[in-house]
């Protein structure tokens, strides 16, 4: 029997993170969901990805999409933080930038996340935050949800400011001065080591409404340069035509089970190219779709699985591609 898979411990942070706030109904199981997953997978007894697998895959997808970038890359300022996933310095931006691009296209959230720039100014949280919810969702509602997205905008600027009397959350990011560490561990020290460790990040982005793990993974990955992998509807898609994750599995269960399981320094290449060949790829989609795809090439030459076992995972798969993941159920059901 392959060992259960776990989360080895995170060395204890040199300053917590500010507290999640007041509980509510919907806080308090996001948070519940987070903690059952933070040490151990949704499905420990079941062992792939192995690391094998995993550089196999990145390795296929590198030279399939040279174009995408398969390592990170270090968030600018100049970026769009919806076209890009949140890939901006600026944590709250990061944030708000992947609120707008969840359920809808990356032009459409561009979009959306220009709309809200032109009506308020960049990163003008407080004006944001101050606005007629009319005067928001008319700045982004190319986006689609724009109703509920200005709500839930302006919900978590309200909540930041009371919890940390600013429009920030650029605690999130602060590192330790390197003159603070001593001895083995500064010799050690090739990186520097961030104030605020990788569970505790993720616990206070999700305790925000309308925040889950998708979000928040993405907002550690693209902006925090963090080691987490956010399972969106592709990378989803194409883990369970790899056979990576359960057939009972759902996005959020999935990302849980994958986020312990892909190594660290493939997470950002694989999220990155899985979407892009998700995207791109005509093979493997459903709906009777023809196409080459290397990634099923690799399976039945290597794996041995049958092109019929293929298909119906393909539209089993797509099928599934509703939403079920907790980004799209808090923007749905709270306004």
């Amino acid at each position: 029997m392959p060992p259960k898979i776990k989360r080895p411990r995170s060395p204890s942070p040199s300053t917590p993170a500010e507290s999640a706030g007041p509980s509510s109904p919907h806080k308090s199981k996001k948070l519940k969901l987070l903690a059952s997953h933070s040490l151990a997978s949704p499905f420990p007894d079941f062992p792939r990805p192995t690391p094998t697998e995993a550089v196999q895959v990145h390795a296929l997808l590198s030279a399939a999409h040279p174009d995408l970038p398969a390592h990170p890359r270090r968030p600018s300022a100049a970026n769009d933080s919806a076209r890009t996933c949140g890939s901006v310095p600026n944590v709250l931006e990061s944030l708000i930038g992947t609120i707008l691009s969840q359920n809808t296209s990356a032009r459409n959230s561009t979009a959306a996340k220009r709309g809200l720039d032109a009506a308020f100014g960049r990163n003008d949280f407080a004006a944001i935050a101050r606005a007629r919810r009319e005067d928001v969702v008319e700045a982004i509602k190319t986006g689609g949800l724009a109703n509920k997205k200005a709500g839930v905008i302006q919900k978590i600027l309200q909540e930041v400011h009371e919890r940390h009397g600013a429009y920030s959350l650029q605690h999130l990011a602060a590192v330790v001065d390197p003159s603070d560490i001593k001895g083995k561990l500064k010799a050690e020290s090739t990186v520097p080591t961030s104030k605020v460790s990788d569970e505790e990040a993720m616990q206070e982005l999700v305790s925000y409404d309308g925040v889950g793990p998708k979000t928040a993974s993405c907002v550690l990955m693209f902006c925090l340069g963090r080691a987490s992998f956010p399972v969106d509807t592709h990378v989803f898609r194409l883990s369970r035509l790899l056979g990576w994750v359960p057939q009972k599995a759902d996005r959020v269960t999935a990302q849980a089970h994958l986020d312990l399981t892909i190594p660290n320094d493939l997470k950002y290449g694989l999220h990155v190219l899985m979407v892009g060949h998700g995207r791109r790829c005509k093979g493997c989609k459903g709906g009777g779709a023809k196409g080459d795809c290397v990634l099923k090439k690799w399976l039945r030459e290597s794996k041995g699985v049958k092109e019929e076992v293929l298909e119906a995972k393909i539209e089993t798969a797509e099928g599934l591609e509703t939403i079920t993941d907790e980004d799209a159920l808090a923007v749905k059901t709270e306004g």
